[in-house]
């Protein structure tokens, strides 16, 4: 696939997810840093999305453990970020502000967030895929929307 059906499919990805506990979603037609606007009828409230998908993981580094990687502008204008792993079938919702948070990497303007999918990485920061299980969308649509 190349990076616009990735990113694509990674829209469907969440918006299939969303649905599945009553919540509606659309895609907007251009890229203006919001992919979705998503509407809850329960908490009556509409949030926009950003998404950033990943067909699969990779080795960080090129050489080094399997790891999901993200790039989000900094004054990106969405309420709240999907994260997206394709081969995972798994989407990650975070809000912005805990999305700056928890990025390892902040440099110009950009927010670079990334996971390892094995736990026996040894990493001085947050990193580990399951350090973040309370982030995965089943766990957080109740809460957020």
């Amino acid at each position: 696939m190349n990076t616009q059906q990735i990113g694509r499919a990674g829209e469907l990805l969440v918006q299939y997810k969303l649905l599945k506990y009553g919540i509606d979603s659309s895609a907007l037609t251009t890229d203006s840093g919001i992919d979705l606007v998503a509407y809850s009828p329960k908490g009556k409230v509409a949030l926009t999305i950003q998404v950033k998908a990943n067909e699969k993981a990779k080795p960080s580094g090129g050489a080094g453990s399997s790891a999901l990687d993200w790039w989000l502008r900094e004054d990106s204008p969405a309420k709240l970020v999907a994260l997206v792993c394709l081969e995972q079938n798994a989407v990650w919702l975070f809000t912005h502000e805990e999305f700056s948070e928890v990025a390892q990497q902040k440099s110009s303007g950009r927010l670079h967030f990334y996971m390892y999918l094995s736990d026996d990485v040894k990493t001085q920061k947050k990193a580990l895929k399951s350090q973040f299980n309370e982030f995965l969308l089943e766990n957080r649509v109740s809460k957020l929307l």
